[in-house]
C-alpha cells in the first residue's frame, strides 16, 4: 500500500521535478520511491551542485528545492553529533544534541510539513477585507507576512475559516517573519523568476537568520497578538521584545487551529498538533536547512551588490 505522504509528494511535483528525480512513469506508479530519491546525494547535486547553485530555481520547483534541502539536512544530522546553532547576528555555537533534531525530522510527515511550510511562501496571500465598523464599512488590509494584520482577520472571518488562519499564524511564528528590507534589488542582478521567487523568502529570517534579533513588535501589534493567543500584557513573562512572543504564540497558535477544526483530522491537522508539541525542535531544523543549504547560496542567486 502506497504511503499516503508519498502521494502528497507526488501532487505537488512537477513533471520536470520527476525527470530529475528519475523516469517520471515509473515514479507516477511507485511514488513511495519518491522519498528515497529526494534523499540521494546525486539528486542534491543535480538542485545545488555546480550546474545547479546559481539558479536552482530555474532546474526544479521551489517544492522540489525545499524537499531536496531538508531531506540532506535529515541525512547529514544522521551522520552529526552537534549542530551550529544561531546565538546572536553573525554568532553560532555548537550544541551537542544532534539525535534529538535525528529523531524529529526521521518523521516523514514532519519532514513533508516543514517542506511544504517552506515552499508556501513562495506563493503568498495578501488583499483586503471590508469590515462594518461604528463608523461604516472600512476596508482592512490584511498579508500573510504580517502576523499582526493576520490576526486581526480572526475577528472577521467565518468560523470555518479560523483554523486556515492560527495556522498560517504559527507557521509566521515557526519561520519567522521580519521588518521589509528596503533595498535597490536592480543591483542584485537577478532574473526575473528569481526576482519573484526569492526576494519574498529573504524578507523572513527564516532565510536569512542573522536579522532575527534586529526587529521587534510595536506595543499594539504585540498586545493584538497577545490577545489572539489567549494570552494579556497583563500576565506575567510578558514583557519579553517580539520574537520571543512569537515563539511563546506559535504552539498556542497551532493547537487553537487544531482544536476549532471539526470532524477528523487530516495530515496536515495531525502534523500541526505534532509541530505544537515540538515547536523548539522544528524551528531549530528549519535554521538548520536555511543556514546549511539556502543562506551560503545567497550570492551565487543575488551576485555581487552594486556600489
Amino acid at each position: 500500500m502506497t504511503d499516503p505522504t508519498a502521494l502528497t509528494y507526488l501532487e505537488h511535483l512537477t513533471d520536470s521535478d520527476l525527470a530529475l528525480l528519475g523516469e517520471t512513469g515509473p515514479l507516477r506508479r511507485q511514488p513511495d520511491r519518491i522519498l528515497e530519491r529526494l534523499a540521494r546525494p546525486e539528486t542534491y547535486e543535480a538542485v545545488f551542485g555546480p550546474g545547479g547553485a546559481d539558479e536552482p530555481f530555474l532546474r526544479a520547483s521551489p517544492f522540489l528545492t525545499f524537499a531536496v534541502a531538508v531531506h540532506r539536512a535529515a541525512e547529514e544530522l544522521g551522520a552529526s553529533t552537534f549542530t551550529r546553532e544561531w546565538v546572536a547576528p553573525r554568532q553560532r555555537v555548537p550544541v551537542f544534541d544532534a539525535h534529538v533534531l535525528r529523531d524529529f525530522v526521521g518523521d516523514p510527515l514532519r519532514r513533508l510539513f516543514l517542506v511544504e511550510l517552506l515552499a508556501s511562501y513562495t506563493h503568498v496571500a495578501s488583499g483586503s477585507v471590508w469590515v462594518q465598523t461604528a463608523r461604516g464599512w472600512r476596508r482592512r488590509r490584511f498579508s500573510e507576512l504580517d502576523p499582526v494584520r493576520l490576526a486581526s482577520l480572526l475577528e472577521v472571518v467565518d468560523e470555518r475559516d479560523r483554523p486556515g488562519v492560527y495556522r498560517r499564524l504559527g507557521d509566521l511564528a515557526l519561520f519567522r517573519p521580519a521588518e521589509w528590507l528596503w533595498v535597490d534589488i536592480t543591483s542584485w542582478h537577478l532574473s526575473l523568476m528569481l526576482g519573484l521567487i526569492l526576494v519574498l523568502p529573504a524578507l523572513l529570517t527564516g532565510v536569512f537568520p542573522d536579522h532575527t534579533a534586529l526587529h521587534g513588535l510595536g506595543g499594539v501589534g504585540r498586545s493584538r497578538l497577545l490577545r489572539s493567543g489567549g494570552l494579556t500584557d497583563a500576565e506575567p513573562g510578558r514583557e519579553a521584545g517580539g520574537v520571543s512572543v512569537l515563539e511563546l504564540l506559535g504552539p498556542r497558535w497551532y493547537r487553537m487551529a487544531v482544536r476549532q477544526v471539526r470532524g477528523p483530522l487530516t495530515g496536515t491537522m495531525r502534523a500541526t498538533a505534532d509541530m505544537a508539541a515540538h515547536f523548539p525542535d522544528a524551528r531549530r531544523i528549519l535554521n538548520f536547512v536555511t543556514d546549511r543549504f539556502l543562506f551560503p547560496f545567497r550570492s551565487h542567486w543575488f551576485g555581487a551588490g552594486g556600489d
